[in-house]
């Protein structure tokens, strides 16, 4: 429902508008996204670097919109403050915790290569009814995830038959791998994660009790299961597989992974 403010600005269910209008901040970073890309393509300036800055601000832009999915479903399923927090701009620098939402994603995908999630926006759980929809908000992230790897994969199979610089392919190549590694790592059941927030509100009262505990250390936790070989190996295996199953060429994404390296030799 929309109306008007005394002052003349326009309010979406009580909302103003301008909290919902994409924050320039976000528009920067499509800018250099689509700027960098452009530069990847027709080999202009250092390509090592066209290619660094094509990914990390290809990655910024998604984890912008996968914290966005979760802050507009939870919007709509009930969380109306979500909107005067700013999470619906897209602007990244209104999460709740910037370090860990983009400055640590940007440096574990140029040293390790994989698209670590971060916890940003924060959701007051108390404003939303019912456990399903709970549920909903932790899975629009992922889903977010899921989508893109699958949108990168056809773009992928199709340019490459077009040609093209191998630089700008072996970015979207890199770009989707990291969606991938993305998406799995957001569903695994880990506490605080979004894998372990979609389980949480089935969990009887003891159980997650003990969830909330160890939430806060989702992170902690994550890096320990990855630390353990025969975790870190189960994971690494399973993403693979599903990189070839999905058709995602190993050396495409390899040789992005090196070239983003820009500062090594």
């Amino acid at each position: 429902m929309a109306g008007d403010r005394p002052g003349g600005e326009p309010l979406v269910l009580g909302v103003p508008r301008a909290a919902f209008r994409p924050s320039p901040v976000f528009l920067a970073l499509v800018a250099l996204f689509v700027t960098s890309g452009v530069l990847t393509w027709n080999g202009v300036g250092n390509v090592r670097f066209d290619v660094f800055l094509f990914v990390v601000s290809g990655w910024l832009v998604s984890l912008c919109l996968h914290e966005y999915a979760h802050a507009v479903v939870a919007y709509r399923a009930g969380d109306r403050d979500i909107a005067h927090r700013g999470y619906l701009t897209l602007n990244p620098l209104k999460y709740t915790h910037p370090l860990l939402s983009i400055v640590l994603p940007v440096v574990v995908v140029l040293l390790g290569g994989i698209g670590l999630p971060g916890g940003a926006v924060w959701v007051d759980r108390h404003a939303i009814p019912g456990r399903l929809r709970h549920t909903l908000v932790s899975l629009a992230g992922p889903a977010t995830n899921v989508l893109f790897t699958l949108l990168l994969v056809v773009v992928l199979r199709v340019g490459l038959d077009a040609g093209g610089p191998v630089e700008f392919w072996a970015g979207v190549a890199l770009l989707g791998f990291l969606q991938l590694t993305a998406s799995v790592l957001n569903l695994l059941p880990v506490p605080g994660l979004d894998g372990g927030n979609m389980i949480q509100p089935w969990l009887s009262p003891q159980y997650r009790r003990m969830y909330d505990i160890f939430a806060p250390f989702g992170f902690i936790l994550l890096f320990a299961l990855l630390w353990n070989p025969r975790i870190g190996g189960w994971f690494f295996s399973a993403v693979f597989w599903l990189s070839d199953l999905l058709g995602l060429p190993p050396w495409l994404y390899g040789t992005a992974l090196s070239l983003i390296r820009f500062w090594q030799s």
